[in-house]
């Protein structure tokens, strides 16, 4: 009787659960099966979900429960805790499955080249994401003494920033932040933010849905400047193409033409802004200079010369995430990406045999959670090809508890899936007494006795 198809999946975020769903959705999880082991370095699955989406986002939040149903099924296996590249390396992999995909994400600030970046009160927004989601790994500490905050960039990371900073700390405590951050944001003296883009309306790349929802605080008063309201024949054609983009430049029109209401945190969304540098005394932010710039007629934006410098304390830059280059594998530097075609990585010309990415390791961090769903079926439907054709290499201990036993063997302290159930109990009786879904747990030494790892 043939074996069932053995896959690793390194990442256990949605990239690499759709993968897994993907797999188990196919022909060959019928014929002759499918057994899937899921490689996470934290304690806990979930990836940017648990990580990167801000702790006032439950709707986000939900798609855990459709992951958790890909999760519970027999075939698959999670091994947390567990780090690529230093507990576990590709020629280990390859010896225990059929393929590997890698889905492992993105969790670092893509770099902004502008004079006072170093200075003390320049923050990347994923580092800031990760203190205030409760990432083991960052100091437990955030700076928050700035009372006027500058963020740079037009997607939902740097609405997420802009929101956290200008709610209170008593709006954020029904959610599951914990109490290290809690404690923090008490100590939020941010009383002004500011968000720039450096080109127009029709080209933010809000979600409706999450520009609105700044609206909704009873602390935030949005402020947008009529003058930054505006279109050329680049920008109105991409209105009509995309409803999305029509639907956050009507918001965006109907803010700038209400009267300020008097709530006490003022959110201001400035467009045609360009940042050129942070400005610096002695080695502490002090302000922002920005250049106007004006569409070209394209859609794009040319630079006025025309500067402004901006009275705050601190910078937060929102302008992307980075992924971490993976050992064994071929590196993208510009992009930041595995080289692939389809999903298959890609040496040179040549497909690395056996060897697979999807997600934003693969395509960089664009789009919604969504979107990784397309990537992860491409790419499950090339390693079936590839399986189909006899093109996989062929493991050496391709046993269920070969891998086990390795783990073991190099003395790894790892979680599992019953282990998560155990951990996310722990969180939900924290939350229990006061009120709350849940606290989450931060130190990673007791996110692995919670989750009985360790004792």
């Amino acid at each position: 009787m043939p074996r069932p198809l053995r896959v690793a999946i390194v990442g256990a975020g949605p990239a690499g659960i759709y993968a897994a769903d993907a797999l188990l959705k196919s022909d060959t999880a019928t014929e002759p099966g499918v057994s899937i082991d899921i490689f996470e370095r934290m304690p806990a699955p979930f990836g940017l979900i648990r990580y990167g989406v801000a702790p006032d986002h439950p709707r986000i939040k939900g798609i855990i429960t459709a992951l958790h149903q890909v999760l519970d099924k027999p075939q698959v296996r999670l091994f947390g805790n567990v780090n690529y590249g230093t507990d576990v390396h590709l020629d280990d992999l390859r010896s225990f499955y059929d393929a590997v995909i890698f889905s492992t994400g993105a969790m670092f600030d893509r770099e902004l080249r502008i004079p006072g970046v170093e200075l003390n009160g320049s923050f990347g927004a994923a580092d800031f994401a990760s203190w205030y989601d409760g990432h083991p790994d960052v100091p437990r500490t955030w700076d928050l003494s700035a009372e006027k905050v500058a963020v740079l960039g037009v997607g939902n990371v740097a609405l997420d920033v802009a929101r956290i900073l200008a709610k209170t700390a008593e709006e954020l405590l029904p959610t599951e932040i914990p109490a290290n951050v809690h404690e923090g944001l008490k100590a939020n003296k941010a009383v002004e933010i500011h968000v720039f883009g450096r080109r127009g309306p029709a080209q933010a790349k809000f979600s409706p849905m999450e520009l609105r929802e700044l609206d909704h605080s009873p602390t935030i008063e949005v402020i947008v400047n009529p003058e930054d309201i505006d279109y050329d024949e680049g920008s109105i054609a991409e209105r009509r193409k995309n409803k999305q983009t029509d639907m956050v430049a009507k918001t965006l029109e109907n803010w700038a033409i209400r009267d300020v209401g008097d709530r006490p945190h003022k959110l201001f969304l400035h467009f045609f802004e360009s940042p050129v540098e942070i400005l610096g005394e002695n080695g502490e932010v002090v302000g922002l200079r920005t250049e106007r710039t004006e569409l070209d007629g394209t859609g794009n934006v040319k630079g006025t010369g025309v500067t402004t410098d901006w009275d705050v304390q601190a910078v937060y830059r929102a302008v992307g995430y980075l992924s971490d280059e993976l050992p064994k594998l071929p590196w993208d530097t510009v992009s930041g990406t595995v080289p692939d075609q389809g999903g298959r990585v890609m040496e040179g010309d040549e497909h690395m045999a056996s060897t697979y990415v999807t997600g934003w390791i693969r395509r960089g961090p664009v789009g919604l959670i969504g979107h990784t769903k397309g990537d992860a079926n491409e790419t499950v439907a090339n390693l079936l090809e590839d399986f189909a054709a006899g093109r996989l290499l062929t493991p050496a201990s391709p046993e269920a508890d070969a891998v086990v036993a390795f783990l073991e063997g190099k003395g790894l302290t790892y979680t599992t899936w019953e282990g998560w159930y155990a951990l996310d109990a722990a969180e939900k009786a924290l939350g229990e007494p006061q009120g709350r879904e849940r606290v989450k747990i931060v130190e990673r030494e007791d996110m692995l006795r919670a989750s009985g790892a360790i004792d």
